[in-house]
């Protein structure tokens, strides 16, 4: 990744959305991924050779939404 730290909350109404532009306008291909809702966007750009990096972002998003179901079971016992 290039430079910049950020922070958001991602709520339960955010959207993704990939747009793809194939560089036969421009001559650079290249994925956008958008991030949002709201008042607040990411877009990450990716090229080609990025493919292995999104796989890893999609597995760690796969992950943290695994640990945030079991913390609201957890949450439901625990009120039970």
């Amino acid at each position: 990744m290039k430079s910049i730290t950020t922070s958001a909350h991602i709520e339960p109404d955010t959207t993704a959305r990939v747009q793809v532009f194939d560089g036969t306008d421009h001559g650079d291909c290249f994925v956008s991924l958008r991030l949002g809702g709201g008042l607040v966007e990411i877009a990450l750009i990716a090229r080609p050779e990025c493919s292995e990096a999104l796989r890893i972002l999609a597995r760690a998003a796969e992950e943290a939404a695994h640990e945030l179901d079991r913390m609201a079971a957890d949450a439901v016992e625990g009120a039970a």
